[in-house]
């Protein structure tokens, strides 16, 4: 069960810097219901119709809702919050080796932006430097510096993030 609720936990703080779709959302709400949890209003999550359409309109107006009767944390759109909450899912899937450090970085250079968290700072700059390590200059590389190099890095970034869980208020 508590699986379960770290999928809907994780779809909801993704959805809210939108790389995650309401349909991601609604699925983890029936999983939920289909593992024995519970609630009035998780049931009317779950039965959203996860067509296009209206689908973001009903999420919003009933998540924050299932969340809170299920102790879970509601992050609003595009709050900092929220940003560092998807960024530490994001750190965890990178961890749990289902994508790789030059796909997390890109996810935050693309959702997170130079404008958000400054949790994000470093991965959106290790982004900037895969650039620079893959491009060359008269057939030679720019820096001595690899992509395995920047991997590593981003790893140790990842780390950090997972361990270090109080958000930087500025």
């Amino acid at each position: 069960m508590h699986d379960a609720l770290a999928r809907l936990q994780d779809a909801a703080a993704l959805w809210s810097v939108h790389p995650s779709t309401a349909a991601d959302v609604i699925d983890t709400a029936c999983d939920c219901l289909v593992v024995g949890i519970d609630s009035p209003t998780l049931r009317i999550v779950a039965g959203i119709s996860p067509t296009r359409g209206n689908e973001s309109d009903e999420l919003r107006r009933w998540l924050e809702g299932a969340l809170t009767e299920l102790s879970l944390t509601y992050y609003p759109e595009g709050s900092r919050e929220g940003e560092e909450a998807a960024l530490r899912v994001m750190a965890r899937r990178l961890l749990a080796q289902t994508i790789a450090p030059r796909d997390l970085t890109s996810w935050a250079y693309r959702f997170i932006t130079w404008d958000g968290t400054p949790l994000a700072a470093d991965l959106i700059a290790l982004d900037n430097a895969y650039d620079y390590v893959d491009s060359v200059y008269n057939g030679h590389p720019y820096t001595s510096t690899t992509s395995a190099d920047l991997d590593a890095d981003v790893i140790a970034e990842a780390r950090r993030l997972i361990n270090d869980t109080t958000a930087l208020s500025y």
